[in-house]
């Protein structure tokens, strides 16, 4: 995917034009987080700190920004938020039975309401961990949990909360084993193809050895088509020369084994990073 932008007169806002359909509907502003219950992609975006306003149109994503905040260091966090959302394939703006649906009911995920353990979950998410993510200007919530794992949406800022998250939920139940992002258990075909095999092989013997230096680590997310989706993990997120692995590194190594495979593209929301090994 290819996201271009296009300055407004107000250098607050922002056009990002994704260059596919983003919302089959008429445009829809919304000005808060609390006011896009209804639109997975505006609430990943206000997930971003210092985004202050979104409308979604039908080939467009217009982004307001808080007047303090600088383009140069917020643009490639929305391009990141905007990346993720079309990777996990939901609706930019839901109808309004979909949007009083449960967020926890997702296709793949299980969240067994009447589980003592599930409910133990939940109260430490809303009362202690929650938030703690909101106040860093990110968001998170529970998506499913099964034999040990937390599966949990993590938005924005609260991205580099996992580990801390997972010691919590840990050492209070016992039950926990560990604390996963919930796009893991999403249904993803495209890793169950013989190009997506080829591109793990090449990720796990050619390129992690090379990375796990720097404490960084880099995960295939999906294949569509000519189309290969990764995440950078650990020393690698928020990294500087993250680009620049992805394009002459990453993306070479698989083309050289996956010749089909055109795009390489980094879903990784770099604004997290909470140690990368080179500073942006």
């Amino acid at each position: 995917m290819f996201i271009q932008t296009e300055a407004a007169e107000n250098s607050d806002v922002m056009k990002f034009l994704p260059g596919q359909e983003v919302h089959s509907g008429a445009p829809v502003s919304f000005e808060s987080a609390e006011a896009a219950a209804q639109s997975p992609l505006a609430r990943r975006l206000f997930g971003v700190t210092d985004v202050t306003g979104v409308e979604i149109g039908s080939d467009y994503v217009t982004v307001t920004k808080s007047d303090t905040a600088d383009w140069l260091h917020l643009k490639p966090a929305v391009l990141g938020a905007i990346m993720d959302h079309f990777v996990t394939g939901d609706a930019a703006v839901l109808d309004e039975s979909a949007a009083s649906t449960s967020s926890d009911d997702v296709e793949g995920l299980e969240l067994d309401e009447s589980d003592p353990i599930v409910a133990e979950i939940k109260e430490l998410i809303e009362t202690r961990i929650r938030p703690a993510a909101t106040q860093g200007g990110g968001d998170i919530s529970l998506r499913g949990y099964s034999e040990g794992v937390v599966y949990i949406e993590f938005i924005g800022g609260a991205a580099q909360m996992q580990g801390s998250v997972e010691n919590m939920l840990r050492h209070y139940i016992p039950e926990v084993e560990r604390v996963a992002d919930w796009r893991d258990a999403i249904p993803k075909p495209g890793l169950d193809t013989d190009e997506g095999r080829a591109i793990q092989e090449v990720l796990e013997t050619r390129i992690n050895p090379s990375v796990a230096g720097h404490g960084g680590h880099i995960s295939l997310i999906d294949v569509d088509g000519a189309r290969a989706y990764i995440r950078m993990e650990g020393g690698c997120q928020g990294c500087g020369m993250a680009n620049v692995t992805l394009k002459e590194g990453v993306a070479v190594e698989i083309q050289k084994v996956v010749p089909t495979i055109r795009e390489v593209l980094d879903v990784t929301d770099h604004a997290g990073g909470s140690n990368p090994y080179y500073q942006a």
